[in-house]
């Protein structure tokens, strides 16, 4: 290595060093949590502004957030997906970090960038990643699937632990919550994401246009919803605190609790899910004993009972009833059972249909 590399280097390193954040305290009383309660209700009437017709997609995100999960959303194109992420990631503060998913995008692009300057010599910048070092709130993938599985990798260890390896050194992520979205149309240069990525994503959610004649109206006609940069800006920034939001949902999974009754209710989910034959699981046109192949992981069934004592939680109660449960189970669950490649084509619509069968076969407390 020239000293002209190691003396860039050493800038670099003391440039992120300098990004360094103090830890948030602990400890949380009643009224802090109920303070946070109000929060989280205003964030989600800050971001309906600018994303209308969404509110149980809304809650599914601050249930996701406040759990402290990755999310990844689908839908098609225009739906509002990344106006929606953009919204969501400036009301809850912190550092924004963005890439967008190409063909050619290769791992060291999410960690630098080199380029040689205007005086001929080379330089070596952070990458959207590292640029803000730990106080990196936000990163938001957008058209995760046209990346390739090289990416992948690298966005697996920084969702599965919040940090990466770069220079020789480890950098961590303790406020990061990674955001995705996937375009589900195009299917031409584009890579599926594999299994393990997957399930590091707490929840999948499909966004889809608004149900609502006079929703739809407003967005094509009322120039409100036509510039999309300004239509963000009306969100009030830093709702949510992203500092204290580990400490948060920390207090909120110690204080909801789950009885003996609704933990037998999620370990016969995790039966059916996995084996639906033997819960009496029928889908016209499918032969079940052949359709799942494996996942509904432990930690899948973790993630779910963390979803739903943040529904708890949100509600106002502090134990777990089936709802709780019911509520989140497609999006906690679907994408993390994998089923035979015969049927993989279909998935988008056999996923929604085992899901609500198996709710409906499996009985409730």
């Amino acid at each position: 290595m020239s000293s002209r590399e190691r003396r860039v280097r050493s800038r670099f390193w003391a440039w992120t060093a300098s990004l360094r954040v103090p830890p948030p305290s602990t400890s949380l009383s009643d009224a802090d949590l109920e303070r946070w309660r109000q929060r989280v209700t205003r964030f989600e009437a800050e971001v309906s502004q600018a994303v209308i017709g969404q509110a149980r997609v809304l809650r599914l995100i601050a249930i996701s957030i406040l759990a402290r999960g990755h999310v990844l959303l689908e839908g098609d194109v225009g739906v509002g997906k990344t106006t929606l992420l953009q919204a969501v990631a400036r009301a809850i503060g912190g550092a924004y970090g963005r890439i967008e998913g190409t063909i050619d995008l290769m791992p060291s692009d999410l960690i630098y960038h080199t380029y040689i300057d205007q005086d001929g010599r080379p330089r070596v910048d952070a990458g959207p990643v590292l640029r803000h070092g730990e106080n990196l709130a936000v990163f938001f993938f957008n058209e995760i699937n046209r990346a390739r599985p090289q990416v992948h990798s690298l966005l697996l260890r920084l969702m599965a632990e919040r940090g990466l390896s770069a220079f020789n050194r480890d950098y961590v992520f303790p406020y990061l919550q990674v955001f995705a979205d996937r375009n589900q149309v195009e299917r031409e240069e584009t890579f599926e994401l594999p299994a393990a990525a997957r399930d590091r994503f707490f929840m999948e959610i499909v966004v889809e246009r608004p149900a609502e004649s006079e929703l739809r109206r407003d967005l094509v006609f009322n120039p409100r919803f036509h510039d999309v940069a300004r239509l963000v800006e009306t969100v009030a920034p830093g709702v949510l605190d992203h500092r204290e939001l580990g400490t948060v949902s920390e207090a909120i999974q110690q204080r909801v609790q789950a009885s003996q009754a609704i933990q037998q209710y999620v370990l016969d989910l995790w039966t059916a899910i996995r084996e639906p034959q033997g819960a009496a699981v029928t889908l016209e046109g499918i032969d079940v004993e052949r359709l799942v192949i494996g996942g509904a992981s432990p930690r899948g069934i973790s993630y779910l009972v963390r979803a739903a004592r943040v529904n708890a939680w949100l509600a106002e109660r502090e134990i777990l009833v089936p709802e709780d449960i019911r509520s989140v189970f497609p999006e906690v669950m679907a994408h993390r059972v994998f089923v035979n490649p015969v049927y993989e084509g279909r998935r988008a619509q056999i996923m929604p249909a085992l899901c609500r069968t198996v709710l409906e076969r499996v009985a409730a407390p």
